[in-house]
């Protein structure tokens, strides 16, 4: 660029680009003096796990009053997942060190908790007062007890807090300086810790959210059809898992639990509890052995549910031309088809017979 340009103002081309080097170099020194100011929150323990605890039973203690006096429904599902949102930013903001998988972290469960809050608020206005609470709303210990062990889908409540263990430990203060595995599989450079558990972990989140959001949505619209009333929901992906919805889910939870895992110590890797702990409520308490009895109760005797029920994995997704030909013993053992999914056996016994004369 021609010297006259910068006449007017009596300097050169090079003197403009000095000073805004200068400018830079000053603006990043600023920045990083108010960073250096930034010094980690502590409240009463070095991970934050009191206050988080604090947080989640004000949170649901609220919501539950909310809904207790106003004999409102709909705040329900909203409140839990609006509780793994709140805690992972607390957590963050507490910290103040801003790590990338800190942030990558929080972005995800900010994500997943936002979109899951959301389809469950509008699903509960479209269909009106959730059937669940009907013999509980004028009952204040009964509509206590089932709002902190609620028979749902997803975990709620308090149960949150120990699902959230991962990423409370991820952002924890001092979790920037502990590395679990050596630099050699670090991916970035400058100090900042990025490992291929992260990216392993962030590409399962992923497919997990969506595979969880496309089989939410694809059951919403199947059961909002007035001609799908009365049926199961055996479209999309519910055509190769009775309950994708969870698959999806645990896929979210264990690939937080694995990004987790580059800087979990000592008493820390009890974050695993997180996975574990949903594992058992989805597949052993409160989601599928509900789901499966409520379904089963209406089909009995259906011979097309049966056969949608022998050939469609309970959890994995998977062919059903290749699910049913597996024998029981593997199914129970590989493709968690455990005993207590079945309730039909007092239906297929005739069934059986039939086919038999036939």
């Amino acid at each position: 660029m021609p010297p006259d340009v910068f006449k007017y103002v009596g300097q050169t081309s090079d003197d403009v680009v000095t000073q805004h080097m200068l400018v830079r170099r000053n603006f990043f020194e600023i920045c990083r003096s108010i960073y250096s100011l930034m010094e980690p929150i502590y409240l009463w323990d070095a991970n934050n796990l009191a206050i988080c605890a604090v947080i989640t039973a004000s949170m649901q203690l609220i919501f539950f009053i909310i809904a207790f006096a106003c004999k409102f429904d709909k705040v329900t599902d909203f409140a839990g997942g609006t509780n793994f949102v709140v805690l992972a930013l607390v957590t963050l903001a507490l910290a103040q060190t801003f790590h990338v998988r800190q942030i990558v972290t929080t972005v995800c469960i900010v994500i997943w908790g936002l979109r899951l809050s959301g389809y469950l608020l509008f699903r509960i206005i479209k269909i009106g007062e959730d059937k669940r609470f009907d013999d509980k709303r004028t009952n204040c210990l009964k509509f206590g007890l089932f709002w902190v062990f609620q028979k749902t889908s997803k975990v709620k409540s308090c149960l949150g807090y120990t699902v959230s263990l991962p990423v409370i430990f991820i952002n924890a203060p001092g979790s920037i300086n502990q590395h679990n595995l050596p630099d050699s599989v670090n991916l970035l450079k400058d100090g900042e810790s990025f490992t291929i558990l992260d990216i392993i972990g962030l590409v399962f989140f992923l497919i997990g959210l969506i595979i969880e959001t496309v089989a939410d949505f694809q059951k919403f619209f199947f059961k909002d059809n007035p001609e799908n009333r009365g049926k199961w929901c055996d479209v999309g992906l519910w055509r190769w898992s009775r309950h994708p919805n969870y698959f999806g889910e645990l896929m979210i939870w264990y690939s937080i639990f694995l990004m987790s895992c580059n800087v979990l110590v000592g008493g820390q890797w009890a974050a695993v509890l997180g996975p574990l702990f949903i594992t058992f409520i989805l597949l052993s308490l409160s989601g599928i052995p509900l789901l499966e009895e409520k379904e089963d109760s209406k089909h009995k005797g259906n011979e097309q549910y049966l056969e949608y029920k022998r050939t469609t994995s309970p959890l994995f997704i998977l062919p059903p031309s290749c699910y049913g030909r597996l024998p029981n013993g593997l199914k129970c053992c590989a493709c968690a088809e455990y005993p207590c999914y079945n309730n039909l056996d007092s239906a297929e016994e005739p069934l059986t017979q039939q086919r038999a004369e036939g």
